[in-house]
């Protein structure tokens, strides 16, 4: 092996029996840029709370929610510890910075500026990791497979950016359903052929971890919001309550998904004998509901508390029911993967949601938020319950 090569293959992540890798610091401190990333499709969405408002924020959400789960990916197969994947780490930083503060305006006048920044992390990453790794080894290939794709999608980004209005919306919307397929189709290039999950040599634990912290990043701007939003209104006997079960809800959200879900998630997919399949399935597509079902509940969670009274409008029900609804769905399906079926307790939630919307314009925004939270708090309970010593955390 040459040098060269002998540096490049330095850069994988060393994989020990029985132990899975563990997230850095670094991860983390890329994962800060993506905080923000989520607070502004937080606020692009309550400011345009209509539907072509909500599928442009499905559109940025999906984009954000994807740029970050490859770069989990990429992570899992180089380690961050080394300083070159380091830098890399720093300059997606710098992009990721740049595409965040794009949003605001990204279908007005930063659609190019998004469009850039998108299309420089995607490629940019995937070229990197490409570059880096050395021929004779199996990633390689799978990494210009991945490349290729991206390079693929990328036109569209840019082409949207260039152009205005429904035109953006349709190439973007290409752009996303070219990328979402790329994993299905194994990245298929001709002459190459595709990948399997079994080449993509996963490690498990890594994305699980991964994944669950950025539930956490999710709640953490519902959080966020519910705080700052209470500091700036009149505390009053009704504020308190939307304070109350705006707060409880998150907690009920944290409780469905980490009581439980994530251990189980955790070790099937260590014990997994074909780990990139779950990985792919479980963590890479399902988790994007549960992230945006906490984003959608986080505009919710503003409107209630800045206005508790009077009778709940359709953005209102859309947002404070369809939160939840998307949430619960998302951890259904997730745990659906990870246990092979589906948990009573999350689809009587689901039904109980859906139930509420017929009621919801008769009702005041403080009462639907708190039978939402009170659904949930019932979902969390029933399944804590019904596992019994199953249910129980590692740490209990």
């Amino acid at each position: 092996m040459t040098t060269e090569a002998s540096s490049a293959a330095n850069l994988l992540r060393v994989r020990r029996p029985h132990e899975h890798s563990r997230v850095t610091y670094v991860e983390l401190f890329f994962d800060l840029v993506f905080v923000f990333a989520v607070t502004q499709v937080s606020h692009f969405l309550l400011g345009h709370v209509t539907p072509v408002g909500a599928l442009q924020a499905l559109i940025l959400m999906s984009a954000i929610w994807w740029v970050w789960v490859y770069t989990s990916w990429i992570t899992n197969w180089l380690d961050p510890e080394l300083t070159r994947v380091r830098l890399m780490l720093f300059a997606l930083m710098s992009a990721g910075l740049l595409l965040s503060t794009s949003i605001p305006r990204a279908f007005e006048s930063r659609g190019l500026a998004f469009a850039l920044a998108f299309v420089a992390m995607q490629v940019g990453r995937s070229a990197f990791a490409f570059l880096s790794t050395p021929k004779a080894e199996p990633l390689r290939i799978n990494f210009f497979r991945i490349t290729s794709w991206l390079c693929v999608s990328g036109v569209f980004w840019i082409a949207g950016g260039l152009l205005d209005g429904p035109a953006r919306i349709a190439l973007w919307m290409i752009a996303l359903a070219i990328e979402y397929a790329g994993p299905v189709a194994g990245f298929y290039v001709p002459w190459i052929g595709a990948s399997t999950t079994q080449d993509w040599s996963v490690e498990g634990g890594h994305m699980a971890e991964r994944c669950a912290l950025f539930i956490i990043i999710a709640l953490g701007e519902s959080i966020v919001v519910t705080g700052a939003t209470f500091a700036g209104i009149e505390w009053t006997v009704t504020t308190f309550a939307a304070f109350g079960s705006t707060l409880i809800g998150a907690i009920a959200m944290w409780w469905i998904y980490f009581h439980i879900g994530v251990h189980l998630g955790s070790e099937k997919i260590s014990q997994s004998s074909d780990p990139g399949r779950l990985a792919r399935l479980a963590y890479t597509y399902i988790h994007l509901p549960i992230v945006a079902g906490i984003v959608v509940t986080a505009v919710s969670d503003e409107q209630v508390l800045a206005h508790p009274s009077g009778h709940a409008d359709i953005k209102v029900t859309l947002t404070t029911i369809g939160g939840p609804l998307l949430f619960l769905i998302g951890v259904l399906l997730f745990k659906r993967a990870v246990r092979g079926h589906l948990q009573p307790s999350h689809m009587a939630g689901i039904a109980a949601l859906l139930a509420l919307i017929p009621v919801a314009p008769l009702m005041a925004p403080l009462a639907l938020s708190i039978a939402t939270t009170a659904i949930l708090l019932a979902v969390g309970i029933w399944e804590a319950v019904s596992l019994g010593a199953a249910a129980r955390s590692p740490v209990e």
